[in-house]
């Protein structure tokens, strides 16, 4: 996974490579998926959800420079994958989930490191009450720009995305000045979208 999905897609972070050859990602993935827990693809995990493909969530926190000293939210933490890479790269890492069944699984799977704490509730709410936030990973992707996160993100704090629907999709990196954050594109991506973050239907005559 780390040779032929990672490296080739320009992910020269060391800690990102390292973290990803040693964390098992099948311990990760429901049992019957264990075979397939290391293919080139976004995995189902249940409720509607999936991990994001290796080569996205690599590329994604390769993007958003994470410091030893950071503390991270991941939004929408599914059962704890990204969380694990995270933890191993940055200080504190808080992974947030609203369904209870993966939520459950993160803890299990996560348990023993100190550095994550997994968290119940909203995911388009985030968590205030663990901010403010130096890195924050929205891990799925977004119809909507995330500028409601921005009062939780530190100034010159850093949230990456995918936003939008494929095959359209970008991977995106904000950076809070002052009171705004501003976003620029770095890498076409697509992921399966986040619940709650999708744009309301409009009518049309």
């Amino acid at each position: 996974m780390v040779d032929g999905q990672v490296r080739t897609a320009d992910v020269t972070d060391q800690r990102v490579i390292t973290a990803m050859m040693e964390i098992p990602r099948e311990r990760f993935v429901p049992a019957a998926a264990a075979p397939i827990a290391y293919l080139d693809q976004d995995l189902a995990v249940g409720a509607n959800r999936r991990l994001l493909k290796p080569m996205v969530l690599a590329k994604l926190i390769h993007s958003a420079d994470i410091l030893g000293t950071d503390r991270v939210l991941d939004v929408g933490c599914a059962t704890g994958y990204a969380a694990a890479v995270l933890a191993s790269i940055a200080g504190q890492v808080v992974a947030l989930e609203e369904d209870a069944a993966l939520a459950k699984s993160a803890e299990s799977a996560l348990a023993g490191s100190a550095s994550v704490s997994v968290v119940s509730g909203a995911l388009t709410s985030g968590w205030a009450q663990g901010g403010p936030y130096d890195v924050i990973l929205l891990e799925g992707a977004t119809e909507i720009e995330p500028q409601a996160f921005c009062a939780q993100l530190k100034d010159g704090g850093r949230l990456v995305c995918v936003l939008g629907k494929a095959p359209n999709a970008k991977a995106m990196l904000y950076r809070r000045s002052g009171s705004e954050m501003s976003g620029r594109m770095i890498f076409d991506a697509a992921a399966a979208p986040l619940p709650g973050f999708s744009k309301k239907p409009e009518f049309a005559f």
